[in-house]
Formats: C-alpha cells, structure tokens, sequence
C-alpha cells in the first residue's frame, strides 16, 4: 500500500499497529517519530520524515488499517492574525519604485520574517497563506528597502504524468530521487508594484541560488524546479521568459482523486533545470 511517496508492506503495517497497542499509549507525534526510527524512513540529511508519517498514518486511518490515538490539542489554525504585522502589509501612499539591478533576495530565516511573508501571503495572494509541505524555503525580494515580491519552495508533486515523461524516470526511480525536485509553490507580485521584467528576473535570481540555500538548510542539492500555474487565471509568461519549460497540463484531479473526476484548476506545467545533467541525476537507482 502506497501513502506519501512510501510503499508499506503487510509487516509494516503490523508494526504500527503493535506500537498502537503499547502501554502506556504513544501520543501521535512520538508514535511518528517511532515508526520513522523502526522503519528507517528518513531525509536525505538523515532527519526523521516524521511529518510525512504523520500525514501518512491518517490516511491509514481514513483507509480503516486502524485507530489512531486522539490529538493531544486542537488542530492550530493555518494563519493566525497579527495586527502590528497587519498593518505593515498594506499598500503604501505611494508606491515604490524598482531598480531592476539593485534587486536582491533574502532568505527567510527569522520568526518575524516567517510572520511577515505569511502575512503578505495571506492578503495579497489569491490562494492565501497554507503551510508549504515538507522542505521548504522561502524569499523576500527587496528593491532598495522595499519588498516588492515574494516566493515560497516546498515539496514537489508526487505524480504528474507530463513531468514524469519528461524526466523519463521508472516509479521506482521517482520514490529514490522525488526530493531532488523542489516546487515553487507560491510567487506573488506585490499588487502595487508596475515593472516591466520584475517578475522573470525575480524567478532567474531565485533558481540561481536556490541550490545552495537548499544545500545549507537540508545538505543536498535539488536538480529540478516546478511550478503549476492556474489556467485562465494566469498564462505563465514570466516563466517563459525566465527560461522555463512549458510541458503540458494537469487534468484538474487533484493529487488525492480516486474518482477519475475533474474538481480542482487545470493548471499548466512548467520546469526548470538546475543541472544540464538532471535527467541522469534523478534516473538513478
């Protein structure tokens, strides 16, 4: 049975519900990192995939494979308010102007920056602020002293057909190297900001120095970008000329569908390589 890029054999399966069954109970963050440590599911940099078992398991449990304890607290909500930060993401008197060569990236790193970008994220993005799955990084673009764009990378999608043929890669070889992909999951354009080439050259900075950023907060490099963009809401133009690939469509299922049904967005499929050779990198055993 296949849950979060894992196959789990019957044995494994036996092993979480003997944990289930130990006394006094595991709660459902030691019981995660428990199944992680027995079946030795990890990262590339060696730390537990504890989230991802814990996603995993409640699908289990969806599926009827057995009961999960009850949640030690109530879910936190995904975007919690701030009102000093509120007010900091509204657009100003006058809007700033940009100087295209003096544009820079910085990380996201601090609590206060992580408040702030999921802020902006919350009232200037369409979607609004979600948590981004799994390894993630996230950027302010600064023009001057002015944050004129943002963008958030996460984990990439487990399967989609255009994609999957593009790199030519066996489902075997997607479950070894699928963290080699990373996922631009969110770019936003401040609504206030006019300049023409902003959003391209914003994406070629970032793909530039995505790599070691990833390398020095996770120690490995991915080879490969994505992204999926909303059709009609958006054509895709910056990515075209940031250099990306078109490579076809989604068929609007969702990446949860059994049902063979279109209830989600189509949205087109686009790449960027960060290696010449990443098709050999991510078709290794």
């Amino acid at each position: 049975m296949r849950y979060c890029g894992r196959d789990f054999q019957a044995a494994e399966i036996a092993l979480i519900r003997e944990l289930l069954a130990v006394q006094p109970p595991l709660d459902r963050a030691r019981l995660s990192r428990e199944v992680c440590e027995r079946l030795g599911w990890r990262r590339p940099d060696g730390r537990l995939k504890d989230m991802s078992c814990r996603v995993a398991m409640l699908r289990m449990q969806t599926d009827g494979l057995f009961t999960l304890p009850p949640p030690r607290t109530a879910k936190p909500p995904a975007y919690r308010a701030h009102p000093e930060i509120e007010r900091a993401v509204q657009p100003p008197p006058i809007a700033p102007s940009v100087d295209l060569a003096g544009l820079r990236l910085e990380l996201v790193s601090s609590r206060a920056d992580s408040l702030l970008w999921n802020t902006y994220i919350q009232h200037h993005h369409y979607l609004g602020h979600q948590p981004l799955p799994g390894a993630q990084l996230r950027y302010f673009a600064r023009s001057a002293d002015h944050i004129v764009a943002l963008l958030g990378f996460g984990a990439s999608a487990w399967k989609t057909k255009p994609r999957d043929a593009a790199i030519g890669w066996t489902p075997e070889q997607r479950a070894s190297n699928l963290h080699l992909v990373v996922n631009n999951a969110r770019f936003l354009i401040l609504p206030w900001i006019q300049c023409q080439n902003l959003a391209s050259r914003v994406l070629a900075l970032a793909t530039r120095r995505l790599p070691d950023d990833w390398h020095a907060r996770y120690a490995y490099r991915p080879v490969l970008v994505e992204t999926f963009v909303e059709k009609p809401r958006f054509t895709g133009h910056c990515y075209k000329a940031a250099n990306w690939q078109y490579l076809g469509d989604t068929q609007g299922r969702g990446k949860l569908d059994t049902f063979h049904r279109r209830s989600k967005p189509v949205k087109s499929i686009w790449i960027y390589p960060l290696r010449r050779d990443f098709r050999r990198q991510l078709c290794k055993e």
